[in-house]
C-alpha cells in the first residue's frame, strides 16, 4: 500500500513546479506513514507558516481516500518536507508537555493558542495517557484550541 500511496504523491508533485531528489517512506511508532520529501525548494512546498504544505497534505488525504474508499485507512498519512512537519509535530509536543506539567503544578485547566485540527490532535494523543491531566478541544473556528485540564487521579 506505501508504494501505492508514493505513486499518489509523485502524480500530484509531476503536475506542479515543485521539483524534489527523493521520497521516503517512514512509519512510525504511533503507525503514522510519513511521506518524506527532500528537496531544493523546500521554501516552495511549505509556503507562508506552512500553508502549501497543509494545502498539499489535504490534497494528498483526499486523493488517497478516493483511491482506497474500498479499504479503511489503518493510519494516518503525513507528507514532510526536509523534515519540516517532523520539527513542528516536536515542538507541539513540547509545548504540551510544558503545559501539562503547569497544569499539574497550578491544580488547575491551561489553554493553549488556538490550532488546527492537525495540531489539536497530535496535543490529545500525546497527553491521552499521561496522569492528572485530559484534554478537551474549545473554541469555534480559528479560535479552536486545546484545554488541558487537571484531573486528580486519587480520587
Amino acid at each position: 500500500m506505501n508504494e501505492e500511496i508514493k505513486k499518489i504523491i509523485e502524480e500530484l508533485l509531476s503536475r506542479t513546479a515543485l521539483t524534489y531528489d527523493a521520497i521516503d517512506m517512514v512509519v512510525a511508532d504511533d503507525g503514522t506513514t510519513w511521506c518524506m520529501v527532500k528537496s531544493q525548494d523546500s521554501k516552495l512546498f511549505i509556503g507562508k507558516n506552512g500553508e502549501t504544505l497543509e494545502s498539499l497534505n489535504h490534497l494528498i488525504r483526499k486523493l488517497i481516500e478516493q483511491r482506497f474508499r474500498d479499504t479503511p485507512l489503518p493510519y494516518q498519512v503525513v507528507l514532510d518536507v526536509n523534515e519540516y512537519q517532523k520539527k513542528k509535530v516536536d515542538n507541539i509536543k513540547a509545548i504540551a508537555h510544558m503545559m501539562a506539567e503547569r497544569a499539574r503544578f497550578f491544580k488547575a485547566s491551561v489553554s493553549v493558542d488556538p490550532m488546527n485540527a492537525f495540531e489539536r490532535k497530535i496535543i490529545h494523543t500525546f497527553l491521552e495517557n499521561a496522569k492528572n491531566v485530559k484534554t478537551e478541544s474549545a473554541g469555534l473556528g480559528h479560535e479552536r484550541h486545546v484545554v488541558i485540564k487537571y484531573v486528580d487521579d486519587t480520587i
